[in-house]
């Protein structure tokens, strides 16, 4: 017998706490981008790129609150995995950030952050979500 292999029986565990992770980095980073709002386009951040990150200002906290909830989970994992996607391309070329950064952080907190969407997404939400819970009332 594998040393751990029947921890398997807390994975819903396991999938509640990789949610509330997932979903409070996204809250963060989402309020974050409220400030934003009142700004105006500059040199350093373009029109185009401001309303994206306005966007996102909504979105993300949005999907942190779905994925924390597991409500809508696989439309939250897509949405954050995409953003994700987005940051590390953002990262790689036009920032021209190695996978950890000189002096700072590279793309590898992005790349953890979509790797747990995925997970969640390929997964599902586990027993302790809203999703689970409408099933079973849904059932009966």
């Amino acid at each position: 017998m594998a040393p751990f292999s029947n921890l398997t029986r807390f994975s819903d565990w396991g999938l509640l706490v990789l949610r509330v992770g997932i979903g409070s980095v996204f809250i963060a980073h989402g309020l974050l981008k409220w400030g934003l709002w009142s700004m105006e386009p500059s040199e350093h951040l373009s029109a185009s790129m401001l309303w994206i990150l306005r966007i996102l200002s909504i979105a993300e906290p949005l999907g942190g609150l779905a994925m924390i909830a597991g409500f809508w989970t696989s439309i939250a994992a897509i949405g954050m995995g995409v953003v994700m996607l987005g940051a590390i391309n953002m990262k790689i070329n036009t920032m021209q950030l190695g996978f950890i950064g000189e002096n700072t952080t590279g793309w590898e907190f992005d790349f953890l952050v979509f790797c747990a969407a995925v997970c969640i997404l390929l997964v599902g939400p586990g027993k302790f979500s809203l999703e689970k819970v409408l099933s079973k009332v849904k059932s009966e």
